[in-house]
């Protein structure tokens, strides 16, 4: 099961987090950028080549010290196609580097829609009897609030091509509480809503280490909801965003835990990606190492409250 590459991964590496690639012109060193432009001019086209540019030095910076990327594809989908090229040679690339794949989109929809979406970042899409595979993600974040409807066309995916999904069920953001907060009739909240039914659709991708491959997407934000859901749901795995920019460290992140070390993955994006504007007096083409400086600091910061991360006794 995918997530069970993940795990292993973790495992490994003693290392719970994933790296956000979420890339702004902003957050690149001018040198990048005036190279791309130089060569394919101030256009789409050239802002996409030069966050190719920077994903390439981030990733080869963080490959062997983080098990995974989580590139976020509105910040591709804004330059076009040129943009969702970028967004399709980021994973190719990360993935010929060891590096699980989380592809944040956030997809909503059901039937066939919803496979179309499925198929084209988890599975292949068929061209006169040949199959191709498109994006080529290990894991899809979906937005489930259609229901059942617009989850099943993904189980399905993923359980024939070995990937997984994260749905979003306590959002880091504010104002999630306005509706995930809000009490049912039968008296939990939404968000316990959604999370148990994560629980019920991971029973069609059950995995080697207890937790299936549908995930949740619990807020780094609201600690006390993530310690709540951790006990509740103890087949579903979490990705957690909020840590760092957001204002969540590591004291928040820890309830997301198990016994074990295990059972989340903490997600830093600018963080990470803007490192080296932090670092007083370092050098712009040394981005991708302040990078790896910042990947590390929160490695062992994270692990300093949850400590050893081990496969489960019964596991091999």
């Amino acid at each position: 099961m995918s997530f069970d590459r993940l795990i292993k991964s973790i495992v490994k590496m003693q290392n719970p987090t994933v790296a956000g690639l979420d890339p702004k012109l902003d957050y690149l060193p001018d040198f990048i950028k005036e190279e791309a432009f130089n060569k394919y001019g101030k256009n789409l086209e050239g802002a996409s080549e030069a966050l190719f540019e920077f994903n390439k030095g981030l990733i080869d910076a963080l490959c062997d010290i983080v098990p995974a990327v989580k590139p976020q594809t509105a910040y591709y989908e804004m330059y076009g196609w040129y943009g969702v090229r970028t967004l399709q040679r980021t994973i190719e690339y990360a993935k010929e580097k060891g590096l699980f794949v989380i592809t944040d989109a956030k997809r909503n929809d059901i039937g066939t829609t919803m496979q179309a979406y499925a198929s084209a970042h988890l599975g292949e899409t068929e061209i006169d009897g040949k199959l191709f595979e498109s994006f080529g993600g290990d894991a899809l974040t979906v937005n489930a609030y259609l229901g059942t409807d617009g989850v099943k066309p993904v189980v399905d995916i993923c359980k024939k091509n070995d990937k997984g999904l994260f749905i979003l069920v306590k959002t880091s953001n504010p104002s999630s509480g306005e509706l995930q907060d809000r009490k049912l009739d039968d008296g939990l909240t939404v968000y316990r809503t959604m999370g148990n039914m994560c629980e019920k659709w991971g029973e069609e991708l059950k995995g080697e280490y207890n937790y299936s491959g549908v995930g949740a997407v619990v807020g780094a934000t609201y600690p006390e909801q993530l310690g709540e859901l951790r006990k509740a749901l103890p087949h579903t795995f979490f990705l957690v965003p909020g840590y760092g920019a957001q204002g969540g460290g590591a004291r928040d992140v820890a309830p997301a835990f198990d016994e074990n070390g295990l059972g989340a993955v903490i997600n830093s994006s600018r963080g990470i990606m803007c490192a080296w504007k932090k670092e007083e007096g370092i050098e712009p083409r040394d981005y991708a190492q302040a990078a790896r400086r910042e990947a590390l600091r929160m490695r062992d910061e994270i692990v300093s409250y949850i400590g050893k991360i081990e496969l489960p006794a019964h596991s091999d």
